[in-house]
């Protein structure tokens, strides 16, 4: 009978537990459109696969008459169990309990699922939905962020990281998803900011909405600090499922294969036609994507964010990639400080967790005026490029149309260790376009003209030249710069074929203790 006693207590408690702040507080966050911490992890996970740790911790504080208030978990839902039978590891943060905010306990339950999740190599998931830390712990709160940023440090390239963002996140509570690799906010329900609208007020005078300071379209179009938005928090969590489908457990695997009934040989005559005439007319390289990958599927990641250069995973022949592409439907494709570091930060991810990279080029060069030189674009440019060379895993490139300039280096070029590079017959690879190149070839005859209409006709005499000996790919194929120029109606193909080729590739750095790219 004393045994039954004990498991109707154990019974209790877990109940107890279950139900964070109570149940005026879970009505309260379902009015506002949002989930409870345990709901989200029964909507994230395989059904019936949750394992939870620590359901019974409490916090130990008791000033500010926190002795008289006391919750099981504390305020965050942690342990391990499956995505599409795959094993991850999540926390949850539960706003019922002290709006969420974060304790020493709370913290110490955050690291051991991390340093489980490291010891066995498996993702970490993390939804945040937290006021911050809690003022009553004082130091014990700002000790336990510390603890979870250095094991976000520790795991960076080792494990993948991934946190949503499905309420508020301020204070020292946005530097841990800013270590993550991916960030997804929900619209309208979700914010992320150092310091909040009453704040920025008093230090600064700047009246500002907590929407406009830190809301998921801030931070998806000006910021870049979030990855994905998601319309409500339903949607977050199916991208969630959806990017770890890409993705290897650790660094030491490779991503997972999966079954394509998608022919590696089709061929689509509409990549023969894509490409314009005229050689400034944009043209949307999502278009050619879209048609070369499997079954035309495309995560995209940073959608809104610097949309001149696009980024984003999907498969050939059942293998992840992450595409790199430069896109002429926005500032021509050229490359500025904001599309350098959303495509260097997503090469760094793909090489260090071992998935391919397929680069498509059609860049007329990097963003001239003071804005840009002001900003560093030189460094900025130069994160692309470090990336591009530091990366060691297998690298595909397909020459579009344009490459002029640096950015023809920049952009996977044989020359940064490209494993394969091809161009399709119209690409152009070249210093500059052939206008800038006539006006410095040519400087001294165009200023002796008296004639506007005779020295008009002489330009375009040169330009034509120029463009006769460089509007064409075979320049840089004579040298063997280029591997090889492809039809593009076959790019598929040619892609699949390359990257079964070097599947088995072996690259390495020289040995250091780290490098030290241009930040």
């Amino acid at each position: 009978m004393a045994i039954q006693n004990k498991i109707i207590e154990l019974m209790d408690k877990r109940d107890k537990a279950r139900l964070g702040g109570g149940a005026k507080r879970i009505e309260a966050q379902h009015q506002k459109g949002k989930f409870t911490a345990r709901e989200r992890i029964d909507m994230l996970l395989d059904e019936g696969s949750f394992e939870e740790f620590d359901m019974f911790v409490s916090h130990r504080t008791v000033d500010f008459g926190l002795d008289k208030q006391t919750y099981l978990s504390d305020g965050v839902v942690t342990g391990y169990g499956t995505i599409d039978g795959r094993l991850v590891y999540v926390f949850s943060q539960d706003f019922t309990v002290f709006g969420g905010s974060l304790s020493e306990m709370y913290a110490q339950k955050i690291c051991k699922v991390m340093d489980k999740a490291m010891k066995v190599g498996a993702p970490v998931i993390g939804i945040n939905d937290s006021g911050g830390a809690r003022i009553q712990e004082g130091v014990k709160s700002l000790g336990g962020y510390a603890d979870i940023f250095q094991r976000n440090i520790m795991a960076s390239g080792v494990i993948p990281q991934i946190s949503a963002i499905f309420g508020p996140c301020a204070g020292g509570a946005v530097y841990s998803p800013a270590l993550t690799d991916f960030t997804i906010m929900s619209k309208g329900t979700s914010y992320m900011f150092v310091t909040g609208p009453k704040v920025v007020k008093t230090v600064t005078g700047e009246v500002v909405s907590t929407e406009d300071l830190g809301g998921a379209q801030v931070h998806a179009t000006k910021s870049g600090v979030t990855h994905f938005v998601a319309e409500d928090e339903n949607e977050g969590i199916l991208l969630i499922r959806k990017l770890l489908s890409y993705l290897p457990q650790n660094n030491m695997e490779d991503p997972p294969l999966t079954i394509c009934d998608d022919p590696i040989d089709r061929l689509d005559d509409a990549l023969n036609e894509i490409i314009p005439e005229n050689p400034n007319k944009p043209y949307d390289v999502k278009d050619v994507i879209h048609t070369v990958v499997d079954g035309g599927e495309f995560l995209e990641v940073q959608r809104y964010y610097a949309p001149n250069i696009v980024t984003g995973f999907a498969k050939f022949n059942g293998a992840s990639v992450g595409i790199v592409a430069n896109q002429p439907n926005y500032l021509a494709g050229v490359l500025d400080i904001n599309a350098s570091r959303k495509a260097a930060r997503f090469v760094r991810f793909c090489d260090a967790f071992n998935i391919p990279i397929v680069t498509l080029v059609d860049v007329p060069g990097f963003l001239p005026g003071t804005t840009q030189e002001y900003g560093g674009i030189i460094l900025h440019g130069a994160k692309l490029l470090f990336a591009y060379g530091e990366a060691t895993v297998p690298k595909v490139t397909i020459i579009l149309r344009k490459a002029y300039g640096g950015a023809y280096d920049v952009m996977s070029s044989k020359h940064l260790r490209g494993d394969i590079n091809y161009a399709w017959p119209g690409a152009e690879i070249a210093v500059m376009g052939p206008k800038g190149a006539i006006e410095v070839l040519h400087a001294k005859e165009l200023s002796e003209f008296k004639d506007e209409a005779e020295r008009a006709k002489f330009a375009a005499e040169k330009e034509k030249e120029y463009k006769d000996k460089f509007a064409n790919p075979y320049v840089a194929a004579k040298y063997g710069y280029i591997d090889d120029v492809i039809e593009p109606r076959n790019t598929r193909f040619r892609v699949i074929r390359a990257l079964q080729m070097l599947a088995t590739k072996k690259d390495t750095n020289p040995p250091k203790k780290h490098s030290n790219i241009p930040l």
